[in-house]
């Protein structure tokens, strides 16, 4: 589907461009053979009138210097006793045309034509005819030359057109893949979502399923309860599980639930702090906070005390073995910085840059820790919603989620 994606935005994007460039070539074509006409008219019109000069230099406006083989003929017309024509060459370029058959053959098809300005057809030469009593006077500019510059130009154009749409193919590709990168992310998303969503729900229907199998089949009281207990707990993963996936579709819906007020940050953080410190000492970890006071923003307290949570549970569960969790909350003269850290192995960069998309887990083993690789893709939501960002570094040292937003004005 991706593929057929790009290749149509890049069928559209290429017929634009070549009507582009067929319309630019027909325009500069039309304007430049009207530019070489309008010069073989004043050369027709110098040379006509300067008839009793034996060379000119006739030039072309915009297009410099271009010497036109040109020659003028005088007609007399004689009317008795029958009508006839006499021709004199007057100048010429073309050598002695005096007595030839070509010249007879020009005039007397210049001669045929009712224009005054027109082409002699089969000899590639332009003319313009003036009469005055019984003499017509005649002038005659070679086309060839104009034919040549036509050529030249379209050849030129021909091949800048053919280089600038081979470059523009290129820009296509890449533009296509630009476009519709977002398009494939999504795509290759929503397939990893149906993939880990139907993994995640199947463990707790399964054991809910067995565990209610064996409820019906069991004698024995205690054997009963211990088999509630687990429906009880797998019912409750599950419940957890579809609030977390509606919450993500209601912000994939641009369906805003979020209550902004007034938010001591400070407090709140402090709260979270409290309520893991308990969690961390139970996972044998250490867990040290640094909050400044009176840091105070406009926001949704509950949504905010999740950000904290999500990132206090993160870091206590993979954090490593008996070292600290450092939570520190700093203020700036715009902005509330809240900075997580855990020690432990490096995560890798290509994995780093995954870490709030939906279900994914950098450890890939699914089932070793409680969760279901939601709670960042939640934050990471609420942090654009509050106008504040979200984001993960990892080295050697440490692991760290660095959450800002703008504090109170």
């Amino acid at each position: 589907m991706i593929r057929k994606l790009r290749l149509k935005f890049m069928a559209i994007f290429m017929t634009l461009v070549t009507l582009v460039l067929l319309g630019v070539s027909v325009s500069i074509y039309s304007s430049a053979e009207r530019s070489v006409e309008a010069a073989s008219r004043e050369v027709l019109q110098r040379v006509i009138l300067e008839a009793d000069r034996s060379t000119t230099a006739p030039v072309f406006p915009s297009l410099g210097p271009v010497q036109l083989p040109y020659f003028t003929v005088n007609v007399t017309v004689h009317y008795w006793p029958v009508r006839t024509y006499t021709a004199r060459v007057v100048t010429s370029t073309y050598g002695d045309l005096s007595d030839t058959a070509e010249l007879e053959a020009v005039l007397s098809s210049s001669l045929s034509q009712p224009q005054a300005e027109g082409v002699v057809p089969g000899y590639d030469l332009r003319y313009l005819r003036q009469t005055s009593g019984q003499e017509i006077h005649l002038a005659f500019v070679d086309m060839s030359s104009e034919q040549a510059v036509l050529s030249r130009l379209m050849r030129s154009y021909l091949q800048i057109a053919l280089a600038a749409f081979l470059l523009l193919l290129g820009v296509s590709v890449l533009l296509a893949r630009w476009a519709t990168a977002p398009v494939e992310r999504a795509w290759r998303q929503q397939r990893q979502f149906l993939s880990d969503a139907s993994h995640e729900l199947k463990t707790p229907l399964t054991v809910i399923l067995s565990n209610a199998e064996l409820l019906e089949a069991a004698p024995l009281e205690e054997r009963t309860a211990r088999w509630a207990d687990n429906i009880h707990s797998e019912a409750g993963r599950m419940k957890k599980l579809v609030e977390e996936m509606l919450t993500l579709a209601r912000a994939d819906n641009m369906v805003r639930t979020n209550v902004m007020t007034e938010v001591s940050l400070s407090d709140t953080v402090e709260d979270c702090v409290l309520a893991f410190e308990p969690v961390a000492f139970e996972a044998g970890k250490v867990l040290e906070s640094h909050i400044a006071e009176n840091v105070v923003v406009i926001g949704d307290q509950d949504k905010l005390r999740q950000v904290v949570s999500v990132l206090l549970d993160n870091a206590i569960k993979y954090g490593a073995e008996g070292g600290t969790i450092t939570l520190t909350l700093q203020k700036t003269d715009r902005q509330a910085r809240l900075i997580v850290s855990n020690p432990g192995e490096p995560i890798p960069p290509e994995q780093l840059r995954r870490l709030f998309e939906r279900f994914y887990r950098a450890d890939a083993s699914r089932g070793e820790q409680s969760g279901f690789g939601l709670g960042l893709s939640i934050a990471s939501v609420i942090a654009d919603e509050h106008k504040g960002t979200l984001k993960a570094e990892s080295d050697a040292v440490s692991t760290r989620f660095l959450f800002t937003m703008p504090v109170k004005k």
